[in-house]
């Protein structure tokens, strides 16, 4: 479907930073454009607020209809965490929202991952000179980064590192899962680029967290999935508050924090599961309850996801760049809230169908 011309007038535009007063705004081409185009459609916004289209940097992906949920939420950019096998992920590719996949992770034997149904032999990993075929392998298949999940003591250091250095080797970022402090400590230990989850047994130490700086390593918590599944993990020491805890020392220390939901649409055995879509606005909010303000939830979901997966085409409202964009009602500076109430949507200037 081609991308439409459009002029969105008396509309408040998020940039990055505040809420512009109500100004216009225009697409074309699939672009931000300045001045009114030839021919262009206009639409009064009545005040409401337009932000750039929203990322969930961490989803996994099912079926199409998981695309659908996710658009109609106002997200047109994901990030797949492991999705296989590499034909499935190609047909999510070319869609709303555009994705980006890690294709097969890297495992240890044994663990919740390696028990996973379906889950690839070739995915587990028990020593260092399997790095080099695996990341190749799944460079050749399309993979536009590599995930490494660090379960325990599942997959030594070596490994670990390996899987990291020959992404490097062959340009693709690494995504390191981490969930415990432990793996915290062993996924900046090996210079992952990303590390996904925070830790649900403390709060990492504060050398940790420097040397997360200093590595400009980011994080991408995935509050909305460790609230969800605290309900199976009760114990005080596995408690949601050590995860939203860490997100408040990350944050205060200076590492960049990007909204990730770890979304999915299959089985499992949460009861209130994380759902495509709305589990992202839930992020949000947990996030501001973390002590981000409104601006920087929003800028994690935005301009600091496109900055920080490579993507520097969106993330922001500005001319020449991807008309990736949400209408929303109210104003989530003040109400984070807001972004629920998704009205439009565009993606690359194409008005999304809300389903």
């Amino acid at each position: 479907m081609p991308s439409s011309t459009v002029v969105l007038n008396n509309v408040r535009v998020f940039d990055g930073t505040r809420l512009t007063s109500p100004t216009s705004i225009a697409f074309a081409r699939g672009a931000v454009v300045t001045g009114t185009p030839s021919g262009a459609e206009t639409l009064d916004c009545g005040g409401a607020t337009l932000l750039p289209g929203l990322f969930d940097t961490h989803v996994h992906l099912l079926a199409p209809d998981d695309l659908d949920a996710l658009a109609a939420h106002g997200v047109t950019t994901a990030l797949d965490m492991a999705c296989w096998p590499h034909q499935r992920v190609d047909s999510f590719r070319g869609r709303v929202p555009d994705i980006r996949s890690a294709g097969v992770p890297a495992i240890g034997p044994g663990g919740n991952h390696a028990r996973m149904p379906g889950m690839p032999s070739e995915a587990v990993l028990t020593d260092a000179g399997q790095a080099a075929p695996f990341v190749a392998r799944r460079v050749a298949e399309g993979a536009d980064y590599i995930k490494v999940v660090i379960e325990g003591d599942l997959l030594g250091q070596d490994v670990i590192d390996a899987v990291v250095r020959e992404a490097a080797a062959l340009g693709r970022p690494s995504v390191a899962h981490a969930s415990s402090v432990d793996a915290y400590r062993r996924a900046v230990r090996a210079g992952a680029d990303i590390i996904t989850h925070v830790p649900r047994d403390g709060v990492p130490d504060e050398d940790t967290l420097a040397e997360m700086v200093r590595r400009r390593q980011v994080a991408v918590p995935t509050l909305a999935m460790m609230e969800a599944s605290s309900v199976i993990f009760p114990a005080p020491e596995q408690a949601y508050a050590h995860s939203r805890d860490t997100v408040a020392a990350l944050h205060a220390a200076g590492v960049p924090v990007l909204a990730g939901t770890d979304a999915f649409s299959g089985p499992g055995p949460i009861p209130d599961p994380v759902r495509q879509g709305s589990g992202l606005h839930r992020e949000l909010e947990l996030l501001v309850d973390a002590g981000l303000t409104e601006a920087d939830a929003l800028r994690s979901a935005t301009v600091l996801a496109a900055r920080h997966f490579g993507l520097p085409d969106r993330g922001v409202l500005m001319p020449g760049l991807r008309a990736d964009a949400v209408l929303v009602d109210g104003d989530p500076l003040t109400d984070i809230r807001a972004t629920r109430k998704v009205r439009r949507v565009w993606s690359a200037g194409v008005p999304v169908t809300l389903r």
